[in-house]
């Protein structure tokens, strides 16, 4: 019988970027939202609610077509943690 491996710590993961919490910058991502409706501020928050619609109807479809065995207990919730 051989011993067990002894697993390293990956040197590439984490990736530093993700450690650093001034990154991204909201503020930047603000303006990259902005520029991206050329500086139409509805048309932004209009696009933002559309996605947040979307991405809720996802984690309903994922939540009902997941069992709970196989998150190990873990169920979504659609609103945020405070911080």
């Amino acid at each position: 019988m051989q011993p067990a491996k002894i697993l390293e710590p990956d040197t590439i993961w984490p990736d530093p970027a993700w450690l650093d919490p001034a990154w991204p910058d909201p503020a930047w991502e603000v303006e990259a939202v902005l520029a991206w409706h050329d500086d139409n501020a509805k048309a932004a928050i209009r696009s933002l609610l559309d996605d947040c619609k979307h991405l809720r109807r996802q984690l309903a479809l994922a939540q009902r077509a997941m069992s709970r065995g196989m998150t190990r207990g873990w169920t979504p919730r659609y609103e945020r943690d405070a911080l």
